[in-house]
């Protein structure tokens, strides 16, 4: 074996998950993820694990899709719905559906954006 392992590669996602393989809530890989204003450190909660914890001080700094959550901490999108499914149920973190693409851009504005960059350039 090469180097030293981290205590969580060790560990193995059923446990992390205690047992689950599915959220209770479906979650969107774009689902945006932010911490609840008055939440708690839960430092000494023994309910809220490490990665739960990780996952809040992460979504204090603003919303963050469920995806980058499941990249900064290097863990499976399956495991990180999972816990945040917990989290949500437990009233700490508050998620919202990425903006439709109705919201999107008015195509005239975006014309004439255009327009105007290729005036520049000629």
């Amino acid at each position: 074996m090469t180097g030293a392992r981290r205590d969580s590669d060790l560990v193995r996602p059923y446990v992390v998950t205690g047992g689950r393989a599915h959220p209770r809530i479906p979650f969107d890989l774009v689902t945006l993820v932010v911490t609840v204003a008055d939440a708690p450190a839960s430092r000494g909660d023994p309910a809220i694990g490490p990665e739960k914890r990780r996952m809040l001080a992460l979504c204090r700094g603003g919303a963050l899709s469920v995806a980058e959550i499941a990249a900064h901490l290097a863990l499976p999108v399956s495991i990180t719905k999972v816990l945040l499914g917990d989290l949500v149920d437990a009233g700490l973190v508050a998620t919202r559906p990425p903006a439709s693409t109705a919201q999107g851009p008015d195509i005239q504005l975006l014309q004439e954006v255009l327009d105007g960059l290729r005036a520049l350039v000629v």
